[in-house]
């Protein structure tokens, strides 16, 4: 078994994860039902896992992160755009 496709398998599933997430979000408008705290979470995750790629100089784990990454931010910002909670006041 090639053990490498399996890695590039998992690295797609996990950095398009969020994706429909944030499609729905934008698509309704409404992200009432998401939550701030996983997002924010699974961003630190994600922060952390391109770090360790960048030491370990692996490309496959620096790109899926980065990709993970972007889109998770992307998330943060319609989450805000969007958002009927106000934490800033």
């Amino acid at each position: 078994m090639d053990w490498e496709i399996i890695g590039y398998a998992a690295a797609a599933l996990t950095m398009f994860g969020f994706l429909p997430q944030l499609v729905k979000m934008a698509r309704t408008k409404s992200v009432d039902d998401v939550s701030l705290v996983m997002m924010v979470q699974m961003g630190l995750g994600v922060f952390l896992w391109l770090v360790y790629g960048l030491h370990l100089k692996n490309s496959p784990l620096i790109v899926a992160n980065v990709v993970s990454l972007a889109i998770l931010i992307l998330g943060l910002f319609v989450y805000f755009r969007y958002t009927t909670r106000r934490y800033f006041r």
